[in-house]
């Protein structure tokens, strides 16, 4: 208070005016002259003296304000006892102080330090209750006290209003209270509690909590009882439970205190109880915040997300929910993306996830993964058009409608008592994902605001999450789709080999890898096997191994022995790695490469390896070896030879190729891996095919693997001797005609007549250039496999061009007619000379 004058906020004069309207009995409550108020400044001077001081101490306000507040004391205080009470934000105490008659009055005082500001510390407030109506007050600073000249009887009057008041405060309290005896038995209830329990007094009197509440909870309530009676010890237990005379549950906070006698014994218990209902649900309302926070989005895959969304929300907000995607999210949308902005109905949902506070979900009317068109009047529907969530209770003759149309849903509605049904709309960065359904059947309470607000807040956290795993899916997808396309869609089996594969993908998070393999068809009926590994993941590496394997088919095109192809490929990649940037360090791109190459004819293989692991053979009887190929650099180091090595490979031989993953991955050793991967092998199978399963179940028996994996089995096939003829042919031009007929009695004996007159014109264009162009010794070789291949080899080195001839020109046209009767025609070099050779496709076989 800052002045002394100012007028009471009510009339009613000091507090004995007749006006009504407080309390019944004509008193003002809010009369400021019934309290006697001062304040005091930092220096000790009085600021304010209200009628309340002047009726205590008689001054008036001008013969006090201004002046030094010491002069009203009637006793000595020391500095010490000043200096100590200036200290503190509040004191209380008893002072004598000086009426203005001059005599002592003792007084009860209250002070409280003001706000400090910019012009010092805060002044003090002095407050002291005046003495009532009919109390006085003496002067005597030892005994001083209030006194009341009725005696007994105005005691007793005043104990009776005490009583009175203690009765009402009882029976009308906001607060249940109930009173236990030491027996727990109970005596006194209010009219609150009455009505929490739902019965009087007079029917429970006498009874225990377990008895009146008649469950587990109010044992446990009990026990904490016995507790405060045997300890005379406060408690306070919360509990969470729906009372008698409670429609629903509510949160009670039950403070237990013991009820002791002046001597400290305990004679009961008393139990006051508070409804925290409010106060529970939110702290429940944020704990499912914080574990959805927790437990939406661990991995980022759509269906997992949405699965997560539906645990979430079991049981804390719904006894059964459902999570509907749109179905065109599997479909292709412009750039992937879902439409923008609220839907309009029937809309086709597909069912990903729910879950249900029942074993099994066996409320679903859909099955995860089925489709499903929804009306515009179902509640999926009204939330997706409305872009906003919905409550509706299963009353409303719209859901009435809808579930008639469904003999399962209405069956499914009425068995398990559906009554209330809250469907949120699934939206992230402005786009409509899908409709999460909340549904009660077990739970009493409908839906509220609230509810909606918390599904909300879950449903946008998922939403995000559900994005974020959509756009991750479609860009994997996007990056494996080019890996794929960029190996081989299906290996052709040539007759040379029986070959099976398997491609296994990094873990999702890895990214795509640069593993490839290839089988490409040669000359002469021979087969190149390929296995590379690209270092690194993501596009580049996918787009660098789809470059390499290009590569490696046009290589293998010239026929190159496995050495020389590994020497070019590494030119490539050097170069691959210059195209980083001007000055770029080379052996940036660094790849790993296996080659080798098969004659059936021959049943030899000649291998060469950069840097890759070895092959691994298993022999026709069992045995399981490495092959131990000279390691050779890895791609792109440069400047380093690579070696090949010959083998002989007898029929139903199994030459295994890989990739490191599958030896290297999950931390395991590379030799370790080598062992297991042999001891696989070794295993019997039915097939190609099932051996290269059991490998990928014996090295990756999970689903994910930490890098690519490509493995690639071939178990070796030779041509029969009487496939292949071969002639030795002198160096004479009149010999020509002969070798034309030795080729036509084999080719009738091999039932090809209709190839004949084609035959006969590649030899006799083949073997004249041989004599007139090249140098001795001359081999014809015709191979009969799934084509008729006619080979000429001789002692030189020099390439044949295939050019134009003029008109004029009496030569020059005898490998465009090669050309032409062929289906395709090369040359390959070897240590001794050249071969040229053509493959025509084979007409059918002529009748016996």
């Amino acid at each position: 208070m800052t002045g002394h004058d100012s007028a009471p906020p009510f009339d009613g004069g000091s507090g004995g005016g007749s006006g009504g309207g407080f309390g019944g009995r004509g008193h003002d409550p809010f009369d400021e002259a019934a309290t006697a108020r001062a304040t005091i400044n930092a220096d000790a001077v009085v600021t304010s003296w209200n009628e309340g001081a002047r009726r205590l101490l008689g001054h008036l306000p001008a013969e006090v304000v201004g002046r030094d507040a010491a002069a009203l004391l009637a006793e000595e205080v020391s500095p010490e006892d000043v200096r100590a009470a200036a200290a503190l934000p509040r004191w209380n105490g008893t002072l004598t102080l000086r009426h203005r008659d001059g005599r002592p009055v003792r007084v009860r005082l209250l002070a409280h330090r003001g706000t400090p500001s910019a012009d010092g510390p805060g002044d003090w407030l002095l407050v002291s209750p005046l003495p009532g109506p009919d109390e006085t007050t003496t002067g005597d600073p030892e005994t001083t006290r209030n006194t009341k000249p009725t005696g007994n009887v105005q005691d007793v009057i005043e104990r009776a209003e005490d009583e009175a008041l203690q009765a009402l405060a009882s029976q009308q309290s906001p607060c249940p209270v109930a009173i236990y005896d030491d027996l727990l038995r109970l005596r006194k209830i209010n009219d609150q509690m009455a009505q929490v329990i739902g019965l009087p007094e007079k029917e429970i009197r006498g009874l225990r909590l377990s008895e009146i509440g008649g469950r587990l909870e109010s044992e446990e309530l009990e026990r904490h009882m016995a507790e405060v009676l045997r300890t005379g010890e406060r408690r306070v237990v919360e509990t969470h439970r729906r009372v008698g005379g409670e429609a629903h549950a509510h949160a009670w906070s039950a403070r237990l205190a013991p009820l002791k006698t002046p001597d400290g014994e305990v004679h009961g218990v008393c139990l006051a109880a508070h409804d925290i209902t409010e106060q529970y649900l939110a702290r429940q309302r944020l704990l499912l915040l914080s574990e959805a926070s927790v437990r939406i989005g661990t991995t980022l895959d759509v269906t997992r997300t949405a699965q997560e969304l539906a645990d979430v929300g079991i049981p804390g907000l719904a006894d059964f929910v459902s999570v509907d995607l749109l179905e065109r999210l599997d479909q292709d949308e412009p750039f992937g993306e879902p439409p923008p902005g609220p839907l309009t109905g029937p809309v086709v949902l597909r069912r990903v996830a729910h879950q249900s506070v029942l074993p099994g979900a066996p409320e679903a009317v859909v099955e995860l993964g089925q489709v499903d068109t929804y009306p515009s009047y179902s509640p999926q529907t009204v939330s997706l058009t409305a872009g906003h969530p919905v409550i509706i209770p299963t009353t409303d003759p719209a859901m009435r409608r809808w579930a008639s149309e469904s003999a399962a849903r209405a069956t499914t509605l009425r068995v398990h008592g559906f009554h209330s049904i809250m469907s949120v709309p699934i939206r992230a960065r402005g786009v409509t994902l899908g409709v999460a359904v909340f549904s009660r059947h077990t739970r009493p309470d409908p839906f509220t605001q609230d509810d909606i607000l918390l599904a909300e807040e879950i449903t946008t956290r998922a939403a995000v999450c559900l994005d974020n795993a959509r756009r991750f899916t479609r860009e994997c997808d996007t990056a494996l789709a080019l890996q794929r396309s960029l190996l081989p869609q299906t290996l052709a089996g040539p007759t040379a080999v029986e070959v099976a594969f398997r491609y296994r993908p990094a873990g999702p998070y890895a990214g795509v890898g640069g593993d490839w393999f290839d089988v490409i068809p040669l000359s002469g009926a021979r087969i190149a096997l390929v296995v590379g590994d690209v270092v690194g993941h993501g596009i580049q590496a996918s787009a660098t191994m789809g470059r390499l394997r290009t590569a490696v088919r046009t290589l293998a095109d010239v026929d190159l022995p496995p050495d020389e192809l590994l020497t070019h490929l590494d030119d490539l990649v050097i170069h691959l790695s210059a195209e980083g940037g001007a000055g770029a360090p080379t052996g940036d791109v660094g790849a790993t490469c296996l080659y080798a190459v098969y004659d059936p004819v021959a049943h030899r293989c000649s291998v060469a390896r950069a840097g890759h692991p070895p092959p691994v053979l298993l022999d026709p009887d069992g045995t399981v070896s490495p092959v131990h190929v000279p390691a050779g650099p890895p791609l792109g180091v440069g400047g380093l030879p690579f070696e090949a090595i010959e083998l002989d490979l007898p029929e139903d031989t199994v030459l295994a190729l890989y990739t490191d993953g599958l030896i290297g991955g999950r931390g395991r050793d590379l030799d370790a891996g080598l062992t297991t991967l042999a001891e696989a092998l070794a295993r019997p199978a039915p097939s190609l095919d099932a051996r290269c399963e059991s490998v990928l179940r014996a090295l990756l028996p999970g689903h994910g693997a930490p890098d690519d994996v490509a493995l690639l089995l071939a178990r070796t096939r030779g041509l029969d001797s009487s496939r292949v003829a071969t002639w030795d042919i002198p160096d004479d031009p009149a010999l020509v005609a002969r070798a034309r007929r030795d080729v036509t009695e084999r080719l009738l004996a091999w039932g090809l007549d209709e190839a004949v007159f084609t035959t006969e014109l590649i030899v006799s264009e083949l073997v004249t250039n041989a004599m007139r162009h090249a140098t001795a010794p001359i081999q014809l070789r015709l191979i009969h496999d799934r084509t008729l291949i006619c080979e000429v080899s001789d002692g030189s080195n020099t390439a044949p061009h295939l050019r134009r001839a003029r008109v004029f020109d009496e030569g020059g046209r005898g490998l465009l007619l090669v050309a032409q009767l062929s289906r395709r025609w090369g040359s390959r070099h070897s240590t001794t000379g050249k071969t040229i050779w053509a493959e025509q496709a084979l007409p059918p076989p002529s009748p016996a």
